[in-house]
């Protein structure tokens, strides 16, 4: 009996090193096996302490930590300071902040990253995504209402037999979407509450239209199409919680407004972009930015843009590169958007590139100054070898690199083949030269091939989605743990 109550309080004092604040636990690398075997499905964020995002995030973290609590979950969301936790960070190759992994089934070793957004709401379906059913099975009206009322998007099957074709393409659908929920009812009272004659979907929403009827086959590809096309507003606002959606999406084409919301012709702007943006659902997203949000500087950076300059149109596509297009005429009318957008649909425009005037000084220093005026001149002489420095003025790693890269300068400055050079890549762009994070570093060599050689740093190169995502977060307080200052709206995070 001693022997019993010895283990049950050595059990009790162990479980007692997993701390909570707020609904969620507390981690260390000398309780996490504990934690994971304790709670064998757990969400857990890897954060620092100084980085803006982790603390954008900590209120809707711990609302979704307390709403999981409430119903009873067993799912247990955690967080760990991988500033403090280095050994435990490393080991589940954490490289930014926030990173958030699930681990299901008290798997420690192939835990998944969370692919949704930041909000609470988010978080919950997708965990329960995660754990439970792709649809969950609505037998009475009451529980479809629930469903729609306490989601700002949910999909509902309609289906007499939910063992049809129709259905199984439904929840195949369903298990491919993350961030909204899913539901399935084959209840005639439910088909009559909501005036749905036959088998079908319905996308339910607080915005816009407030729902959307699929009409076309039930195959997963194409209700995959509708949802993408429908789950998000006409125009969405750009933000902390709203960035996962816009870069996470499948529309990689982008057209933004740079509006200050306090300005008294905010909503006339509104009603103009709204309205052309009916014509183009499901090819390109419309948003807007609040230019006079600190957080929001460093976009209108990467467009040329500065806040005296907005209301202000600019369009740029995510593919394999970054591409931005400006409108010929800044007057924001709905027609003007209009004909832009068709002519950007239509292949007809060209891209925007920025650059600065070439600096009287350029050639003056041992390290050139190039701008977008100057860089072929300067860079595709056959006569010459060119070191550029890509770089940005706010980069940590840039500023690190700077002394070293005038000491390379002074070294071949009375060369007559060897040129060091350096771009201020957020104020100057080449059509033929992509930078993707700072700072980049290429080789030009003599010739008239107008080759490139490409000098990589480990740890640097980041996706395009990714890059765009980082440039709506804040940069943060403390030292950079690793540059990928190649941020999203361009060099950010």
């Amino acid at each position: 009996m001693l022997k019993l109550f010895l283990l049950c309080t050595l059990a009790v004092l162990s479980r007692a090193d997993i701390g909570e604040e707020d609904d969620v636990l507390v981690l260390k690398k000398s309780n996490f096996e504990e934690a994971l075997k304790a709670h064998p499905n757990i969400l857990v964020e890897f954060y620092a302490p100084w980085c803006g995002h982790c603390k954008a995030l900590v209120p809707e973290y711990a609302k979704a930590a307390s709403m999981l609590k409430a119903e009873g979950s067993e799912i247990r969301l955690a967080k760990v300071d991988a500033t403090e936790e280095a050994e435990l960070a490393q080991e589940y190759g954490v490289r930014g902040y926030p990173t958030i992994k699930f681990f299901k089934g008290g798997d420690k070793e192939s835990p998944k990253e969370y692919s949704a957004g930041r909000q609470a709401d988010d978080i919950v379906n997708w965990l329960r995504k995660r754990t439970g059913p792709a649809a969950a099975t609505l037998g009475e009206v009451a529980e479809v209402e629930s469903m729609i009322a306490g989601n700002e998007v949910a999909v509902i099957g309609f289906f007499k037999d939910v063992e049809s074709e129709g259905a199984k393409a439904f929840l195949n659908a369903a298990e491919a979407v993350d961030d909204v929920p899913f539901g399935i009812t084959s209840n005639d009272a439910v088909f009559s509450k909501f005036e749905v004659s036959k088998d079908g979907v319905v996308l339910f929403k607080k915005f816009d239209e407030g729902r959307n009827t699929f009409d076309g086959e039930l195959s997963k590809a194409d209700l995959l199409a509708f949802i993408k096309a429908n789950q998000l507003p006409l125009v969405i606002e750009f933000t902390e919680q709203t960035a996962p959606k816009i870069f996470g999406g499948e529309i990689k084409s982008h057209i933004l407004m740079f509006v200050p919301k306090a300005a008294p012709n905010f909503n006339e702007k509104m009603v103009e972009f709204k309205k052309a943006s009916e014509g183009f659902k499901g090819k390109i997203l419309f948003i807007f930015i609040d230019s006079e949000v600190d957080d929001n500087q460093r976009i209108l950076e990467f467009f040329g843009l500065k806040k005296e300059e907005c209301p202000a149109i600019r369009l740029i596509t995510l593919e394999d590169e970054m591409t931005k297009y400006r409108p010929e005429s800044e007057a924001i009318t709905a027609d003007n958007i209009v004909a832009f957008c068709t002519l950007f649909t239509e292949g007809k425009l060209k891209p925007h590139l920025m650059s600065q005037d070439i600096p009287e000084d350029w050639d003056k220093n041992p390290v050139r100054v190039l701008v977008g005026k100057n860089f072929e001149e300067v860079v595709f002489d056959p006569k010459k070898n060119v070191f550029v420095e890509f770089y940005a003025p706010w980069c940590g790693h840039c500023k690190q690199l700077d002394p070293i890269w005038t000491k390379l300068g002074e070294k071949y400055q009375d060369s007559a083949d060897i040129v060091v050079a350096k771009m201020d890549s957020t104020a100057n762009e080449i059509e033929t030269v992509k930078v993707h994070s700072f700072p980049t570093l290429k080789f030009f060599p003599a010739g008239d091939e107008h080759k490139v050689s490409l000098l990589k740093r480990g740890g640097m190169s980041v996706g395009v989605s990714s890059r765009l995502e980082l440039l709506a977060k804040p940069k943060p307080a403390g030292p950079l743990r690793d540059c990928h200052c190649g941020g999203v709206y361009h060099f950010y995070f």
